[in-house]
């Protein structure tokens, strides 16, 4: 059995993921499921005694059907948000996630028949230009891909208020 690198305390939540930039033709690829109003990188939990390389290569592997191949770590994000703001089961979440760009492949062909949490995923390919017109989370990946970088970058995004 594998255990994901996090917990839960009360209404607290702590999670160490790794997720995907995956560019291809001027699109950035998201997941989605009839669960989320919104989409979410292609990624997810560092296993215990994993590293975070290998957690995304295979993340990737079972969201997309397909084994793409890591170009570079690109960006360490904490990210600080609430989950179902509001409600009575919120939860205060504090999540540090490793992004790595992902070689193209030159085609957008996915072979994804991937679930999460008992919903299915479907994959979108979002055109970079018009990411700001999608309730799409890192909030970030816009504005990163619009401009080059050669190091890690370091993001901090708090969501919380």
């Amino acid at each position: 059995m594998e255990y994901d690198c996090g917990w839960t305390f009360e209404n607290r939540w702590f999670r160490y993921r790794a997720a995907a930039i995956i560019v291809e033709y001027g699109c950035v690829l998201f997941a989605g499921n009839e669960a989320a109003e919104y989409l979410y990188s292609v990624g997810g939990a560092v296993h215990v005694g994993e590293t975070a390389e290998d957690a995304v290569k295979r993340e990737v592997l079972e969201e997309t059907g397909v084994a793409y191949e890591v170009d570079r770590l690109a960006v360490i994000h904490e990210n600080f948000f609430r989950e179902n703001s509001g409600s009575p089961k919120e939860r205060e979440c504090h999540e540090i996630a490793l992004y790595y760009l992902m070689k193209p492949r030159g085609t957008q062909e996915l072979n994804s028949n991937s679930y999460t949490q008992g919903e299915r995923e479907t994959m979108h390919w979002i055109p970079i230009a018009d990411l700001d017109k999608y309730k799409a989370f890192p909030s970030f990946m816009k504005a990163y891909l619009q401009t080059e970088h050669t190091g890690i970058e370091h993001i901090v995004t708090d969501e919380r208020i």
